[in-house]
């Protein structure tokens, strides 16, 4: 299947079955999404939720995070991974949003990576969220199942997935299609056993074509190799009675496998 016959298929199952597909982070403004998605690396949206709703009682502002400490904001976000660190960049980052961009979170992905905690997959998150910009955010579920769908080719690292992504998707599905790729990679397409029997993608995914055809080949192999044991197998019974038959020996033996 051509590439641009692989997308056509990707796009048009996702635009019937999910339309309009959303983050699973819970927030209630751009300064909550941009807390909860510096939150979420490497981490459950799930787990975020369970946090952020006293975080945000606590810290409803840029400017009342902004004049926290990072000891103060890691009681609240203990549970999450890398807590030291995200508290680090928590009030690192709203102290940069409050002086630089008078607490108002900007939407172009530079001014956003200018802050702590924040990098491309970040920046990328909040820009086509929040202000609807042509972004797609490139987090493990995305690298993951683009590559497995055959949507990439060779795209060894986030950089290269996001620019062949951006390069053959259309600009105003950007969006969403980072929703599509994250979802379908949290719930079927998982990491170490992704769940094929009940994907509805298989008659286009690459992966799906390449493990069929290597778990055909390799029961061919298995097959060939029984036939071989079971021709040898015959051989040697072949000669054994050829020599009895040459030392005229009753047509009786006892064969070891």
């Amino acid at each position: 299947m051509l590439k641009t016959d692989r997308y056509k298929a990707f796009v048009a199952y996702f635009s019937a079955q999910q339309p309009n597909p959303v983050t699973e982070l819970h927030y209630n403004s751009p300064f909550e999404l941009l807390v909860a998605v510096i939150l979420s690396a490497q981490c459950t949206d799930k787990r975020i939720n369970q946090v952020t709703p006293a975080l945000f009682n606590r810290f409803p502002t840029p400017e009342s995070l902004a004049a926290s400490t990072p000891d103060e904001v890691y009681t609240y976000i203990k549970s999450v991974s890398y807590p030291n660190n995200k508290a680090k960049h928590l009030v690192g980052m709203a102290k940069v949003l409050v002086e630089e961009f008078h607490g108002v979170v900007p939407s172009g992905t530079d001014d956003l990576q200018k802050m702590p905690g924040v990098g491309r997959k970040t920046a990328n998150v909040i820009s086509s969220v929040v202000y609807q910009e042509p972004a797609i955010a490139v987090d493990t579920h995305v690298f993951r199942v683009s590559n497995r769908l055959g949507l990439t080719h060779h795209a060894k690292t986030p950089l290269a997935t996001e620019i062949q992504l951006m390069k053959h998707l259309p600009k105003e599905l950007l969006g969403v299609a980072h929703h599509w790729l994250i979802l379908h990679g949290r719930y079927i397409c998982v990491a170490r056993t992704p769940k094929c029997e009940i994907c509805p993608l298989t008659h286009f995914c690459k992966y799906f074509e390449q493990m069929n055809t290597e778990t055909a080949l390799r029961k061919k192999e298995q097959e060939q190799l029984q036939k071989a044991k079971k021709l040898q197998k015959s051989k040697k019974l072949n000669r054994l009675v050829a020599q009895l038959k040459k030392h005229n020996m009753p047509n009786t033996v006892d064969i070891a496998d």
